[in-house]
C-alpha cells in the first residue's frame, strides 16, 4: 500500500512539472526594420529589468570598495520570473520619426498557439506614481508598445498599453505592473473594424509585442520602452536572447 502511495505521489509530481514546463513560453526580440534604417532595436539587456530579490553591495566604511551585502526588490515585483538571475529587462525602441520610417521593434512571444487567452501584461519602466499615462519614464501610447494577437479562428486584435489602459495598474518605485484580463474583460480591438472585443476564450494562434512610435510621438517624446515579467496566461517571463538574430 506504501509503495502504490509513493508511486502515486511521484506522478503526480512529475505530472505538475510537465504542466509548468507546458505552459512557459519564450519571448524573442528582433527589428522589422526592411529599409535597413538601423533607427529601430529590440533586445533582453541584464541590469534593466524590475528587479527581484536582486544582489546590492553597499561600500565599505571609507568608500574605496564594496563592503556588506544586501538585497533590493522593487516593490511591484514581489513575484517575477524564477529563471531571471541577472535582472533583465527587455529593451524596445525606435529613434526618429514614427510614421515616415517603416520599421519597428518586435518581440514574438514563442510557445502560446492554440492555448486559450485569460490574461496578458507587464511590468513597464516608469516611475509608480505615472501610471501608464503619465509622461516620465518609458513610453507607454495608444500603439506602442502593444500587443499584436492573432486567433486561431483567423481573427486579428491589437491592445495598445494605454488604449484601452489596463484595468490593473500596481504602482511600484520605478515600475508598473499593468495587467489586462484576468477576473475582468480583457478588451482588444479588432481589425479592421476597431471595435472593441472581450477576447477571453479565444484561441491563439500567434502573439507578439510591437513598438513603432519614435520620439515624435508625446506625452513624454522618448521612442522607447523597457518591460518585464511578460505574462501571458499568469505565466512570467523576464529573460531571453539579446536579439534573435
Amino acid at each position: 500500500m506504501r509503495t502504490r502511495m509513493v508511486i502515486a505521489v511521484a506522478v503526480c509530481l512529475v505530472t505538475g512539472v510537465f504542466a509548468i514546463q507546458k505552459k512557459r513560453f519564450e519571448v524573442k526580440p528582433d527589428e522589422a526594420d526592411p529599409g535597413h534604417t538601423h533607427l529601430v532595436q529590440g533586445a533582453w539587456l541584464e541590469g534593466i529589468g524590475c528587479p527581484t530579490h536582486a544582489r546590492t553591495v553597499l561600500p565599505n566604511a571609507d568608500f574605496t570598495g564594496p563592503g556588506e551585502p544586501g538585497e533590493f526588490t522593487d516593490p511591484v515585483c514581489e513575484t517575477g520570473d524564477p529563471a531571471d538571475r541577472k535582472v533583465e529587462g527587455l529593451l524596445l525602441a525606435k529613434t526618429g520619426p514614427s510614421v515616415t520610417n517603416f520599421a519597428a521593434a518586435v518581440a514574438r512571444v514563442v510557445g502560446v498557439k492554440g492555448e486559450t487567452i485569460t490574461e496578458l501584461g507587464w511590468d513597464i519602466r516608469k516611475p509608480g506614481t505615472d501610471l501608464s499615462a503619465g509622461p516620465r519614464g518609458s513610453h507607454c501610447g495608444a500603439g506602442a508598445p502593444r500587443w499584436n494577437i492573432q486567433t486561431r479562428d483567423g481573427r486579428f486584435f491589437f491592445l495598445g498599453c494605454n488604449s484601452p489602459p489596463a484595468p490593473v495598474q500596481q504602482p511600484g518605485l520605478g515600475f508598473v505592473r499593468m495587467r489586462w484580463g484576468g477576473s475582468v474583460p480583457l478588451f482588444a480591438f479588432e481589425v479592421p473594424s476597431f471595435r472593441q472585443v472581450d477576447i477571453r476564450g479565444l484561441q491563439l494562434k500567434s502573439l507578439e509585442i510591437v513598438f513603432d512610435e519614435g520620439y515624435d510621438t508625446g506625452p513624454d517624446n522618448f521612442g522607447m520602452a523597457i518591460l518585464d515579467n511578460i505574462d501571458v496566461n499568469g505565466v512570467l517571463v523576464g529573460r531571453g536572447p539579446t536579439d534573435a538574430d
